[in-house]
């Protein structure tokens, strides 16, 4: 089924459901079942079921899922399977844990460059990357095939750094500026607003207390 056709609620679960995957082979699981899957990626069964039933028939009745081969038909599904190069823009604290971060290579996910406005860091090497001015975005992005730029900005210039990713080609943005980024129809944006998420703990935490 072409990617287009799965709902997206559904593509919002997949990378649960690889990481559940992932772990249950590495306690050595040949086979599981959409119970067992579900309570590993927090799921109830029939959601499991459903959700796999909208990449193809992959379960047998009576024996479950083949763990190995449903692990690589949801990364193939969600493009794992293919070396993505990303762009950070914003080396500081946040930027320098990102180009670090060995969880990306996990995923089929390789930093190819650092952007950064601040005179004092452009030149500095991070992760094997010198961290490079503004000004040479678009040329980077162009030298290396990226395909998806991270904004690790300040949320007063994260929309000018979204649109020179645009304009530089990129077609995936991973934003953690607290603010909403105007972008076409064709671009992607995911946002991470950490603040925002334990506001809503904060309001969860306070109504227990109550």
């Amino acid at each position: 089924m072409p990617v287009r056709e799965i709902p997206p609620t559904t593509v919002a679960r997949l990378p649960a459901y690889v990481g559940a995957l992932e772990a249950l082979l590495a306690d050595g699981c040949a086979t599981t079942s959409s119970e067992a899957l579900g309570e590993r990626s927090g799921t109830s069964p029939a959601v499991v079921r459903k959700d796999l039933s909208s990449l193809g028939q992959w379960g047998r009745r009576g024996v479950g899922y083949d763990v190995a081969h449903l692990r690589e038909r949801v990364a193939a599904v969600l493009g794992l399977t293919t070396q993505r190069r990303v762009v950070v823009v914003g080396v500081g604290h946040l930027g320098h844990a990102l180009a670090r971060y060995p969880g990306f290579a996990d995923r089929g996910f390789t930093v190819v460059g650092l952007v950064d406005a601040d005179p004092a860091v452009v030149g500095s090497v991070v992760a094997g990357l010198a961290v490079q001015p503004p000004e040479r975005l678009a040329e980077l992005v162009a030298r290396t095939a990226a395909t998806i730029g991270i904004i690790a900005t300040p949320a007063t210039s994260a929309q000018q750094v979204c649109d020179a990713l645009v304009a530089a080609g990129v077609g995936g943005i991973l934003t953690f500026a607290p603010r909403a980024l105007r972008v076409p129809p064709e671009v992607d944006v995911r946002a991470v607003d950490v603040a925002a998420e334990l506001a809503i703990l904060a309001f969860h935490d306070r109504r227990r207390r109550a």
